[in-house]
């Protein structure tokens, strides 16, 4: 199996690190603080499988999630609950 390339987060301004920092400090939704962990993490310079391996999640999960984070921004952040009974 070939190794996956590593993956980073884009570029981020001093406001939206602040605000990525605020988020890990003051989370009370375990998936939006696991995920703002992950992409802090890549902001500070940790590959894919460290981030994952510091919140107990897949290399392939932590890399998901910075790709979507690259592509939405903040709201990659937010867990897509669907209600109800599926159809």
């Amino acid at each position: 199996m070939a190794r996956q390339p590593e993956v980073f987060v884009r570029e981020l301004d001093p406001a939206e690190a602040q605000r990525l920092v605020k988020i890990t400090r003051t989370a009370r939704d375990r998936v939006r603080l696991r995920r703002a962990g992950i992409v802090l993490a890549s902001v500070q310079g940790r590959s894919a499988t460290e981030a994952a391996a510091m919140f107990a999640a897949t290399a392939q999960y932590a890399r998901e999630v910075i790709h979507a984070f690259n592509d939405k921004g903040f709201a990659a952040l937010d867990p897509k609950w669907s209600g109800g009974r599926p159809p």
